[in-house]
């Protein structure tokens, strides 16, 4: 028993695989010929970000920048892990300065000025700051006298490049801070907000629904639309965190081409647009605005002026809702007749906060919830910067064309007003009749 004992001992030992011994650590020697190539790689894509950024497009230059300001980082930190005896034999590896600094005197914006064409026709301008030369400078005219009040955030035509190159490509204010020549990201972060509030204060007549309701109404009489005002869209836009419920929600108005005639915003994002619209200005003002206006007679109904809404508002005598449960199949019956009419009518409000989004792409991004409060002020100054280009009659770059459908809100459940209705019922049979003519 117990030869076998040690036979079976003998035998387990035997059978034991050795493990090859661990490799050395890494040394400081090892590793200079790896981070020198990396230092390289970083310092020559430096360079050429500097030479070729009047060439690049914007989102070509800001994520290459932000790639390299990544690995930068990243090799610093690796550098700092390396005990201090092993750093002399990488005294030589040096980085170039990261592309966030650059002196005024030679900023990007200064160059492009230089650069780019005397009599406007330079198409960098649309795709850099969403606008042509003429149309910038002319907005420069009406917002200098509100950008002159604080010098310290840098020259107007500095402060309103930088606000609309942050807005059209959600730009970080270090990268804008360094392409405007302005003194810190702090700067760049209050001039952003300086021209925000400036485009508020000086273009809130562009909001025309009280001073050109006349225009409004013709406009929608080619969808067979009498006395309409506008057509009611909501549209969300993303905080993070719960302090407003994930997202802010904007109610606007919009007319027969595109432009915003009211925009109301900073509605906690799980609020329904039932429980907005009676909150918002443009109920209050809704019997002042649109009861001014004559009515028409249709079919020996008194139609008053009127707004459309979506499923999701409640029907009243001035914001007419689509029909409910109507069958697809008939499309020749009034209410399917109305329901398409409605539909297209609707697409007038996707449309512009689509066009919107994808214009200004700040406001495609989620927020942080400690900026949410900003938020409304920035989407009220896209709203009105969006009706100054079509005032200017600047085309919509092809890639805007696309636009983001807005997300759909819940059907409103409650009761339907009876006036309502009858409205409803007097448009749908006057439509009816003009189809069928």
């Amino acid at each position: 028993m117990g030869g076998g004992k040690r036979h079976s001992s003998a035998a387990s030992t035997s059978g034991k695989k050795s493990r090859p011994s661990p490799s050395p650590p890494l040394t400081a020697e090892d590793l200079t010929p790896v981070l020198s190539l990396l230092a390289s790689a970083v310092s020559l894509s430096l360079r050429f970000l500097s030479d070729s950024d009047l060439l690049l497009l914007p989102s070509q230059t800001l994520s290459l920048e932000s790639s390299l300001l990544s690995t930068s980082l990243s090799l610093s930190r690796l550098l700092s892990l390396l005990p201090s005896s092993s750093l002399q034999s990488l005294q030589t590896l040096t980085l170039e300065p990261s592309p966030s600094c650059s002196s005024s005197s030679s900023s990007w914006f200064l160059r492009f000025l230089s650069s780019s064409s005397s009599h406007g026709s330079d198409p960098r301008w649309i795709e850099v700051f969403r606008m042509s030369k003429p149309s910038f400078y002319l907005l420069l005219q009406h917002l200098s006298p509100s950008l002159l009040s604080d010098p310290s955030s840098g020259p107007p035509d500095h402060k309103l490049g930088a606000a609309l190159f942050r807005l059209a490509h959600a730009a970080p204010f270090r990268g804008v801070a360094r392409r405007f020549g302005l003194p810190s990201p702090a700067a760049a972060c209050r001039a952003f907000y300086q021209v925000c509030k400036a485009v508020a204060d000086q273009l809130g007549h562009l909001f025309e629904l009280s001073s050109d309701l006349q225009r409004v109404v013709q406009g929608f009489t080619w969808m067979s639309l009498p006395n309409c005002c506008g057509v009611l869209g909501f549209a969300r836009f993303s905080v993070e965190g719960e302090l407003k419920g994930g997202s802010v929600i904007a109610q606007g108005l919009v007319d027969s081409e595109g432009r915003f005639l009211d925009v109301s915003v900073g509605w906690h994002g799980s609020m329904t647009p039932a429980q907005i619209i009676t909150r918002t200005k443009l109920y209050k003002a809704q019997h002042v605005v649109l009861a001014g206006g004559p009515p028409v007679e249709l079919n020996g109904v008194s139609v008053p002026r009127y707004l459309l809404g979506s499923s999701c508002c409640p029907l009243l005598p001035w914001l007419l809702t689509p029909f409910k449960m109507v069958d697809s199949r008939s499309s020749s019956s009034k209410d399917s007749i109305f329901n398409s009419v409605h539909a297209r009518g609707m697409e007038l409000a996707d449309r512009a906060f689509g066009r919107v989004r994808a214009r200004w792409q700040l406001l495609q991004t989620t927020w942080k919830e400690d900026c949410a409060e900003a938020l409304p002020y920035v989407v009220v100054a896209s709203c009105l910067l969006h009706n100054y280009l079509i005032k200017c009659s600047e085309p919509m770059p092809d890639e805007i064309e696309v636009c983001v459908k807005e997300p759909n809100f819940l059907d409103f459940e409650g009761k339907e007003d009876e006036a309502g209705e009858r409205i409803r019922d007097a448009l749908a049979s006057h439509m009816s009749l003009v189809i069928h003519e």
